[in-house]
């Protein structure tokens, strides 16, 4: 299981919030460029980077850091935040991004999805956040009617390569993953899930480690990492069964 670190930018810096609200915000480092190599220095095999602004405004605002990233980065890069159409698709996989997560525009758009899906096979994932099992857009600040896990079937029915599921109200507040909600999100699901939102301890990927034979492959991990009460290094130890 990949234990994947994440970086959500906002403003250029590196930041993290609290059950996807914008007014909740911490910051962790001025320098994005500088928080990725610290975690590819403790062994990420993956990163996730996250325009938040983009996320809000619906067009990318941190490309370029985002893509400098990418280029120093000896690890596959998969970016969201803001990718509402082919060209912005077009733009990061072109500089050696390895995938595009679409979020707002797999709920809006499902013809640009199909497309990208169509052009980029393999390359292409969607980021599913839920409030109370709902779909939640718009940098999670718009609330839709359609059940996530309906979204998800959606979503795989057009040709997404992987599927992030993220519990809103867990995310930023290391209360532990929704394993539930996640067991089943995956059991529906053909394709991988990377599980997101609520991770605190080594516990919680000791948790989540049974689920691989579910279909999940991976886990994102912010807040615990940038306040400590995870090590990244111990956290990939584990999932690679190389702990103790």
């Amino acid at each position: 299981m990949l234990i994947i670190p994440a970086i959500d930018i906002r403003g250029g810096k590196c930041v993290r919030l609290f059950q996807g609200d914008y007014k909740q915000e911490t910051v962790y480092g001025e320098d994005p460029v500088a928080m990725a190599e610290k975690w590819l220095n403790q062994g990420a095999k993956f990163l996730h980077l996250i325009d938040l602004d983009g996320a809000r405004e619906g067009t990318p605002r941190n490309k370029g850091v985002i893509q400098t990233i990418s280029k120093k980065s000896n690890v596959p890069v998969q970016v969201g935040g803001g990718i509402r159409d082919l060209d912005t698709v077009d733009d990061y996989l072109s500089t050696g991004i390895q995938r595009v997560i679409i979020g707002t525009a797999a709920y809006t758009d499902p013809r640009f999805l199909k497309e990208a899906c169509a052009k980029w096979s393999g390359r292409v994932g969607v980021d599913i956040a839920a409030k109370g099992g709902k779909a939640a857009i718009s940098g999670w600040v718009r609330e839709t009617e359609i059940l996530a896990v309906d979204l998800a079937k959606r979503c795989e029915e057009l040709g997404a390569s992987v599927i992030i599921y993220t519990d809103v109200l867990r995310d930023g507040t290391q209360r532990g993953v929704n394993l539930q909600a996640t067991r089943e999100m995956a059991r529906t699901l053909k394709i991988p899930l990377i599980a997101s939102g609520g991770v605190s301890t080594i516990e919680d990927i000791a948790a989540l480690i049974p689920l691989e034979k579910e279909g999940v492959s991976g886990v994102i991990v912010g807040r615990a990492l940038y306040s400590g009460t995870l090590k990244l290094s111990e956290a990939i130890a584990l999932a690679d069964g190389k702990e103790g």
